[in-house]
């Protein structure tokens, strides 16, 4: 796990838990779906705001494994928004320098959205100002898993090299920092290895509503917080006072 110096000096890696669209669109008299596409456009503001916080890389939890449970008709409208971001935000993300990869499973996912992912990470792969990471038909507690399967052909295994099976990139940072939306305070099978050190942010902000501010604040308090990693903080021993002075 990285030091306290490192976190400071280098490029954060943050994941969000993107909760409370639904909750934020029937409070206004609107349908589920309307608050799906406000959070698309909570999306793009953070994606800008990122890079400008000290993050590097930016993962955010889109649709979970047990997403698949919810009725339909929204989980249609949610692979038509996936479908419909990987088709018209591409562009801007090549202009912005943003490095576009997407976590999970892509077997389940509808005609032609898999090879749109292909697609728009292989067009995005020389972004280097943000790396965004999208969580789409993920659990973690299913990478863990499927990472130990393979490990199990291995002679020697090492923990960086089982976290490249999990994330399947190599030099994946640890996730930094946590965030999630809404007032729920669970990590709902998020990134479970990667955030085995991450410290915890809990806004009630519903995330159609979540800005950079916000993002500002929740930073803010990582900064303030002491990161030992298990170990404990330096300290400095008192002075001893010479015989000669006593």
């Amino acid at each position: 796990m990285q030091s306290d110096l490192a976190s400071r000096n280098e490029k954060l890696h943050v994941g969000i838990i993107m909760d409370g669209n639904g909750r934020w669109a029937t409070r206004r008299g609107l349908s589920r779906v309307r608050g799906h596409e406000a959070g698309v456009e909570a999306i793009r503001r953070i994606v800008e705001a990122a890079p400008k916080q000290g993050i590097g890389t930016l993962t955010l939890y889109a649709f979970s494994t047990d997403n698949w449970r919810r009725p339909k008709a929204e989980v249609a409208a949610l692979m038509t928004l996936l479908r419909f971001y990987l088709a018209h935000e591409v562009p801007s993300l090549v202009k912005n320098g943003v490095r576009l990869t997407v976590i999970g499973r892509r077997d389940r996912l509808p005609d032609g959205i898999a090879n749109a992912i292909t697609r728009a990470e292989e067009t995005t792969a020389e972004g280097s100002t943000l790396h965004l990471r999208i969580a789409v038909d993920y659990s973690a507690r299913d990478a863990i898993l499927n990472a130990a399967a393979k490990a199990a052909a291995l002679t020697s295994l090492t923990r960086e090299a089982f976290s490249q099976l999990v994330t399947g990139e190599a030099g994946l940072r640890d996730v930094d920092l946590i965030i999630r939306t809404s007032g729920e305070k669970r990590l709902s099978d998020f990134l479970l290895w990667e955030g085995a050190y991450a410290e915890l942010h809990f806004t009630e902000r519903m995330w159609p509503e979540f800005d950079a501010s916000d993002l500002a604040a929740a930073l803010a308090s990582f900064h303030g917080r002491e990161r030992r990693f298990g170990g404990l903080q330096a300290i400095v021993p008192e002075e001893v006072p010479s015989l000669s002075r006593v």
